[in-house]
């Protein structure tokens, strides 16, 4: 029953996730908002609300671990797993003038939640100071990019045709969104309780399932629409999502989280998991200024850095020699 609760919950989050990008999506349409709007925020940070939802319920039900490993390891998730599976697709030409900025918020955003991480608390303040900068952020994209007027600005509104249904009415719409709010709710309390019960079963500690199965499962929908995207032949697309993707994690998951209920921090996520972020970060960073380009070998390798990193995650013996509970 309780791997058919994981499955359930994994469904739900991924057919939830899409519904709610797409019916909000299609309400935006129609009420004239812009395509470099949409592409900034709903489709970004709609794919995110998975990892929202169940950093909250983790956070709720007293599992600090599910609530903020899910953050780290959604964001490990997004650069060496996605971006892997994406650029071994098709490799992703990186536009320099959205990478520049974006990216640059992307690791300041990974420093400042390294940052809180070794605070040992993630607090109310903190909080606060991260939902600022989330929507400080929004803000300024939207702004630049309707500013510039040039292939940056290309790349969020291909992000909102995407995710869009022609010609669907607004109360269509609305029943979507509502139809994924309910599926993301119900398949993160599904995927959140039989984790922690795997877990349990397992004797590992509830930091280790935030960081795999949690985060795996709530970066479906991201997983989804990178490959699509890929496979479509917009792999850059894909790129903008991941990025945005993470920019949010922080801001958005970090910070909702926080105000809502502050949490201390699981010591093996301040030792060894957010230094791990920080460095995927880094090598994401590294291969896109190299040519401005991700190529097929660059996404094997992040490939293999995410079957390493889980296999450290899952073996005991592994983590033990490194010191880690």
């Amino acid at each position: 029953m309780v791997i058919l609760q994981l499955i359930g919950g994994l469904v739900l989050l991924l057919v939830g996730g899409e519904a709610l990008v797409r019916g909000s999506v299609a309400v935006a349409t129609r009420l004239g908002v812009s395509k470099l709007f949409i592409g900034l925020t709903l489709v970004g940070f709609g794919t995110s609300m998975p990892e929202l939802v169940a950093s909250l319920q983790g956070a709720l039900a007293g599992y600090p671990g599910v609530a903020i490993g899910n953050i780290v390891g959604s964001n490990i998730a997004n650069v060496l797993l996605i971006l892997g599976i994406t650029a071994v697709i098709l490799p992703i030409a990186v536009n320099r003038e959205a990478f520049q900025r974006d990216g640059a918020v992307l690791v300041l955003s990974s420093l400042i939640l390294l940052g809180v991480i070794l605070t040992g608390y993630l607090s109310r303040p903190a909080g606060f100071i991260l939902i600022a900068l989330l929507l400080s952020y929004t803000l300024f994209s939207y702004w630049s990019e309707r500013k510039a007027g040039k292939a940056a600005a290309q790349i969020y509104e291909a992000e909102a045709d995407q995710a869009s249904y022609p010609n669907l009415s607004i109360w269509w719409g609305l029943a979507i969104f509502a139809v994924g709010v309910v599926g993301i709710v119900i398949g993160a309390s599904l995927l959140v309780s039989s984790s922690v019960e795997i877990a349990h079963h397992f004797g590992v500690s509830d930091a280790v399932i935030g960081l795999t199965l949690v985060a795996i499962g709530t970066s479906l929908p991201e997983l989804v629409t990178s490959a699509i995207a890929a496979v479509r032949g917009r792999a850059e697309v894909a790129f903008g999502n991941i990025v945005g993707s993470n920019i949010f994690n922080i801001f958005g998951i970090g910070g909702v989280t926080a105000l809502v209920v502050p949490i201390p921090v699981p010591s093996e996520i301040a030792q060894v998991d957010i230094w791990v972020m920080v460095g995927t970060v880094v090598l994401m960073a590294i291969a896109c200024i190299t040519g401005w380009r991700v190529s097929r070998r660059e996404g094997v390798f992040f490939l293999c850095c995410y079957v390493a990193y889980m296999a450290f995650q899952l073996m005991p013996g592994l983590r033990a020699a490194f010191g880690v509970a």
